[in-house]
């Protein structure tokens, strides 16, 4: 149930299990925008870009009628108004010594707790850093994976070189290994191949074919490339077409590294190319940081998994979305249990996982049927945020449920809770503030780095928050500077704008003007993973 303040009451029939709830186009959890991205280029099709990108708006204030009109649509859909989607009572709740919960499975969980002014809910970057924090509160779980297992996770450990490379001096190149000065008398014959075990030294005034990657004679002083000579076969002599140097063409013994050096630093994210590199230094292999597991519960009667939407049901659009989105943020993510609006259920489902985080999608409100804040209370779960002055996305939640962890690594005190709103945007904007920081912290992967783009049109703002804004990259023109646009279809039960998107602009109180630059979060699909610091620069 999404992020609406109030609630209105709607009609349910427990008559049936097909039963249907009556909603409006204004329901906390509308059906979204059947949108893919257009173009054989990924470059969204014009229809997608905001009309401010294409005409500049008036200067945005928090009472620009732009703004108030976005502001006031977003109202209307029941997502983002104040009452009933603020904190409750501002500071984590002190964590409770009782066991988890006692009411059994199925049974009423009680009266909707009081719920305290929207005006104390977290700025949008202290909830960030909130879960950031949580997310490398427990130490990490470091095990052994095959190579052939380890691409996409973290290393939990630095990797230290097993042995010189190379590790004996080999040929660079197809050619002759002489030694001494030329010209050289040689032998007929296939010469040294790779992979042959050591040869005697090669004498002075000799020569002997020689294949890349081979060993090098001792005492060879280089290899000439073939094409740089000349075999004499009646005489039985090689000459060189050009100088001879000293140890041209020889990959010397540890050229790469010595045994024991450092070759990449822990904290790094397995890619191919260090894959190919371990296996080179002897690595059967890695240490690794196991990947936060994580189980999706999709809350919400009125959701259809297949088919049309038809007599107030609605498709199930997060389902879909969150566990692809979840594995791109380097999380072990099971299917998603779609469990309507039953508070036992939900309950159960929460006591009885083994997963590292726990992430629900609706029902984060106030509403008869909003039950993750009751349920959360009757586990004494600690809130650590609890709503975020954020549009879309307000009412979002994180939570820590008691109970000893599950396994190494997983966070003190149990798993966590990340309360999605349920509008498909709203709950975009839950992922890239609460649960990509947190799934960061316990993968022990860098934070994305915040950097920052001009915005090539006003963006209207809300008055007291941040807004995220679906965007897009586009090059400048010659001599001029690449700039995001903003996208057209940014309500919050909207996936239009997204879908065409490679970033979210963070858009301050208030709005900006084109031409000023606002900070960008990528999207976990579009940057490219950058190498840390190390031994490569």
């Amino acid at each position: 149930m999404v992020g609406g303040s109030s609630y209105r009451p709607r009609p349910v029939s427990d008559s049936a299990p097909g039963s249907t709830r009556t909603t409006t186009s204004s329901s906390a959890r509308d059906a979204p925008c059947d949108g893919r991205r257009p173009g054989a280029s990924g470059a969204p099709a014009d229809d997608h870009v905001a009309e401010a990108d294409r005409e500049p708006l008036p200067r945005p204030t928090g009472n620009h009628p732009e703004a108030g009109a976005e502001v006031g649509a977003e109202d209307e859909a029941g997502a983002e108004t104040a009452e009933g989607a603020g904190t409750r009572g501002g500071p984590a709740l002190p964590h409770a010594s009782s066991p988890r919960g006692t009411p059994p499975t199925g049974t009423p969980l009680g009266p909707p707790p009081t719920r305290t002014p929207a005006a104390v809910s977290l700025p949008w970057e202290r909830a960030r850093a909130v879960a950031a924090r949580e997310g490398r509160s427990g130490p990490a779980a470091v095990v052994r994976l095959p190579l052939d297992r380890a691409l996409g996770h973290v290393l939990g450990e630095a990797l230290g070189a097993l042995t010189d490379l190379p590790s004996f001096d080999t040929s660079a190149m197809d050619g002759w290994a002489v030694a001494g000065p030329g010209p050289w008398a040689y032998e007929a014959g296939a010469g040294l191949l790779a992979g042959r075990r050591a040869t005697a030294p090669l004498p002075d005034g000799t020569a002997v074919r020689i294949a890349t990657g081979a060993r090098v004679p001792p005492d060879t002083t280089a290899v000439i490339r073939s094409e740089h000579a000349h075999a004499d076969e009646a005489k039985g002599l090689l000459h060189a077409r050009r100088s001879v140097v000293t140890g041209q063409d020889i990959r010397p013994r540890g050229q790469e590294c010595r045994s024991g050096e450092q070759l990449v630093p822990a904290g790094t994210v397995v890619t191919p190319a260090v894959l190919g590199l371990a296996a080179a230094a002897g690595y059967d292999a890695l240490p690794a940081v196991s990947r936060p597991r994580v189980d999706i519960l999709v809350l919400g009667d009125e959701l259809l998994a297949t088919g049309l939407p038809h007599d107030g049901l609605i498709r199930d659009a997060l389902g879909p979305m969150l566990g692809p989105w979840l594995r791109a943020l380097g999380a072990e993510v099971s299917g998603p249990v779609r469990l309507g609006d039953d508070a036992g259920a939900l309950r159960e489902a929460v006591v009885s996982t083994d997963a590292d985080v726990i992430v629900t999608t609706g029902g984060t409100a106030a509403g008869p049927v909003d039950h993750v804040h009751r349920v959360l209370d009757g586990l004494d779960a600690q809130l650590l945020v609890d709503g975020v002055a954020v549009r879309p996305g307000h009412p979002m939640l994180l939570a820590r449920l008691p109970g000893a962890g599950n396994r190494a690594g997983q966070l003190p005190g149990g798993p966590c809770l990340v309360g999605l709103p349920g509008n498909p945007l709203a709950a975009v904007a839950g992922l890239l503030t609460l649960a990509e920081p947190l799934l960061a912290g316990l993968a022990a992967r860098p934070s994305q780095d915040a950097y920052r783009a001009l915005v090539h049109a006003d963006v209207p703002g809300h008055p007291h928050d941040t807004r995220l804004v679906p965007v897009v990259h586009r090059a400048g023109r010659p001599g001029g500077r690449d700039h995001v646009a903003p996208l057209r279809f940014n309500g919050p039960a909207m996936l239009r704008g997204i879908a065409a998107a490679d970033g979210l602009a963070v858009v301050p109180p208030g709005g900006v003007r084109s031409g000023t630059e606002v900070e960008i979060l990528d999207l976990p699909w579009a940057p490219a993973t950058p190498w840390s610091e190390g031994c490569f620069t």
